[in-house]
């Protein structure tokens, strides 16, 4: 059975916080891209395609704490899809607007990830 939006958007997080790179692999579409303004400090948008986030994943450079997940909105218009989402771990506050496709095989993949995320005082 082809996940849903919302169980596509949990394997995602779920990916990120356990750094199941092929959990990831699975829920995101091979051309996924990371955008982000003012990544880590650095001035400007930043963006990171697949293979190079999955590569940070395996390095421990993103990920690999658990976060508390809470699911704001979710749009569909017949095969595409956008997921607002906020998450806290320990360390960091983010918002996350996610963009998803449905693939050929029937399968929401996630094509964009556009996120904010601010540490904790």
């Amino acid at each position: 059975m082809a996940n849903t939006i919302e169980q596509t958007i949990i394997n995602f997080v779920k990916g990120g916080d356990n750094s199941d790179v092929a959990l990831l692999d699975k829920v995101l579409h091979q051309d996924f891209r990371v955008t982000n303004n003012g990544f880590m400090g650095t001035p400007g948008v930043t963006i990171i395609g697949k293979e190079k986030y999955l590569q940070n994943i395996r390095d421990g450079i993103f990920g690999g704490l658990p976060r508390k997940m809470e699911i704001e909105t979710i749009a569909q218009s017949g095969n595409i899809a956008m997921v607002k989402l906020r998450l806290e771990s320990a360390e960091n506050h983010f918002v996350s607007y996610n963009s998803l496709v449905l693939d050929i095989d029937n399968e929401w993949r996630i094509v964009n990830n556009l996120a904010v995320v601010e540490a904790k005082n």
